[in-house]
């Protein structure tokens, strides 16, 4: 591989003009050390950086590109779109077009909203949810990421029932002590907090399968116990599907576990590639928001068509030969990545759901935010770098999910494995 010198390059200018050299924070290697690769192009399951090194890429842009990078036949469907307008700030028909496909996949969402992301899709989710029930506060789960707005960006204090306090600067206080926090995969958590605050809970926000403190599914139970907690309380159970949403399944985490939320957060793959997100849910609860009803939300790009159609083409083409291979492939690439750290004699726990897998560098197993954090991301951080080196390219960061797409094949498989053997050796060495 040759050295990332335009890269570096390119990072030093990124750093003088963009905070931190870049537009989210995780792209910076931060968490795993180095000058973050700066990519150039992409094509099926690959990247290319600046410096013409090319990579089997596991990030995938984040969960998005279940079909890959660029398939030819989207490309072409977004270029159509594109020479029609790119944005029209007006209806089309291929927003009710998309919309009709998100309902056929999940009838739970019996209207949609189409925004520009799974931020915008959780706070309005959530703004619904407060409206419609006249209720403030809201049950979140640590570890569960629902994006940046205020009243996610909170951590647990001493227990499941301390009010949430504010992890970055220019939350007020009053808005994170609305926000309580349980513990992920444990109803009892969630028990006592509605006992603490009867009456007063509008909403349960979750991930369905946890994906971002790396990939953490939920116990037997637990997601029925949610549902069934919300009806007996008058609360609304929110599904944030912006990951497991058609990437679990063509229906999403909904549809394997049988719940029936009452609200839904989508985004990635419902976008195929470009910035997409939306919510929906029962009629009656959509029909607070603007300007059916009096709850307001508006965005000038939701719903272009551009975006309109990569989603359209995406969704039409979640067939179910897709998701078998995926799962093959991603249980393979699990058991992989779990017998080369065992013949490395390194602590690996490897989580895997279908096409999500992350490998947590600790000998017990991962089932929430706690058990997550004891990882030791220094193990990571010398495994990414082996990986990198080997042509491999996983998240630069221990709690995030590996993303295989239908472009991956059994080769690229053979060959993630056979570097993972490499860079676990390097892990023994550095520890």
């Amino acid at each position: 591989m040759k050295k990332p010198v335009k890269s570096q390059k390119l990072f030093s200018k990124a750093s003088q003009i963009l905070p931190g050299g870049v537009d989210s924070p995780v792209r910076a290697f931060q968490a795993v050390g180095g000058t973050p690769l700066f990519v150039s192009r992409a094509s099926g399951a690959t990247i290319e950086d600046a410096d013409g090194n090319r990579y089997i890429d596991y990030v995938m842009s984040w969960g998005p590109l279940i079909h890959g990078h660029a398939p030819p036949a989207l490309v072409k469907a977004i270029a159509s779109a594109a020479r029609r307008g790119t944005s029209f700030g007006a209806p089309s028909a291929l927003e009710h077009e998309l919309g009709d496909a998100v309902r056929a996949l999940m009838p739970s969402l019996e209207r949609v909203r189409f925004v520009s992301s799974g931020t915008e899709a959780a706070m309005s989710a959530i703004r619904v949810a407060r409206a419609f029930t006249g209720r403030d506060r809201i049950i979140k789960f640590e570890g569960c990421y629902h994006g940046h707005a205020d009243a996610f960006l909170v951590k647990a204090g001493s227990g499941a029932m301390t009010l949430g306090i504010p992890t970055s600067p220019g939350v007020p206080a009053p808005v994170a002590a609305d926000t309580l926090l349980a513990t992920y995969n444990d109803l009892a958590s969630v028990d006592a907090i509605i006992a603490a605050h009867p009456g007063t809970i509008a909403a349960i926000i979750v991930e369905p399968i946890a994906g971002n403190i790396g990939v953490v599914p939920p116990n037997d139970g637990f997601l029925p116990g949610l549902e069934a907690r919300c009806r007996a309380h008058g609360i609304l159970l929110v599904f944030d599907e912006v990951i497991s949403g058609f990437r679990a399944s063509a229906g999403g985490a909904q549809r394997l576990f049988g719940i029936q939320p009452d609200l839904t957060c989508l985004g990635k793959i419902i976008g195929g590639g470009l910035p997409v997100g939306a919510y929906g849910g029962r009629a009656d609860v959509m029909s607070k928001v603007a300007p059916a009803g009096p709850v307001y939300q508006a965005g000038t790009l939701s719903g272009n068509p551009v975006a309109m159609t990569a989603g359209l083409w995406a969704l039409k083409n979640l067939k179910p030969a897709l998701y078998r291979n995926l799962a093959r492939r991603g249980s393979a690439l699990a058991a992989g990545l779990a017998d080369a750290a065992r013949d490395a004699g390194v602590a690996l726990q490897v989580n895997a759901f279908g096409s999500l897998v992350t490998p947590f560098f600790t000998s017990a197993p991962v089932r929430d935010y706690q058990s997550a954090l004891a990882a030791n991301t220094k193990a990571y951080a010398a495994f990414f770098h082996g990986m990198l080196k080997r042509g491999i390219y996983p998240p630069p960061s221990q709690f995030e999910a590996w993303f295989l797409s239908a472009a991956h094949t059994d080769t690229h498989i053979r060959k993630t494995i056979a570097a993972a053997r490499a860079a676990m050796k390097d892990v023994k060495k550095a520890s």
